[in-house]
């Protein structure tokens, strides 16, 4: 398989019970095919000699490169955030679910590991920083109040208001 960024051959590589593609002769960028990357993002997951090395190697992120093609499936990758780590942009196949990880990044998304209410508070404090999504919490807000005075103000049209024990 070649590297999306540098198209050098990715090697296999052990990381401790995860076999990943490593671009071990170019930008030391690795490929993790769907849910090997939640397999290794902790800092007591994978232990390899070929995983120490992958968390020696310095930060490389061109920020300037443009979108990547997946190597499996060709199609553009999405630059995202990643969940559990949120100081790291991931490149995410949204059709084979494979991750891209430029060098140095595993080992900054292992010592920014976020557990799930450090996830639930990050995810609150982006969704509250969306304009949209503050109004949108309000108009359901509203809406459920009009929902509940509707239905206080017609219980009286329904049957089982004057049938007893129903």
């Amino acid at each position: 398989m070649l590297c999306p960024v540098c198209n050098k051959e990715m090697l296999k590589q052990d990381f401790g019970g995860v076999v990943v593609d490593l671009c071990t002769n170019g930008c030391k960028g690795i490929w993790f095919d769907w849910m090997e990357l939640c397999k290794l993002d902790e800092q007591n997951e994978g232990l390899a000699n070929a995983m120490k090395e992958a968390l020696n190697s310095p930060r490389v992120n061109d920020e300037n490169r443009g979108k990547i093609n997946c190597p499996h499936c060709r199609l553009p990758m999405h630059t995202h955030k990643y969940e559990s780590a949120k100081e790291v942009n991931v490149d995410e196949c949204y059709n084979c679910g494979g991750f891209f990880i430029d060098s140095g990044e595993l080992r900054i998304i292992r010592d920014n590991f976020m557990g799930e209410e450090d996830r639930d508070a990050y995810r609150k404090k982006l969704l509250d920083s969306l304009p949209d999504y503050k109004a949108g919490q309000s108009d359901i807000e509203k809406q459920k109040l009009r929902t509940e005075a509707i239905s206080r103000f017609t219980k009286f049209l329904r049957l089982s208001y004057y049938i007893k024990g129903r």
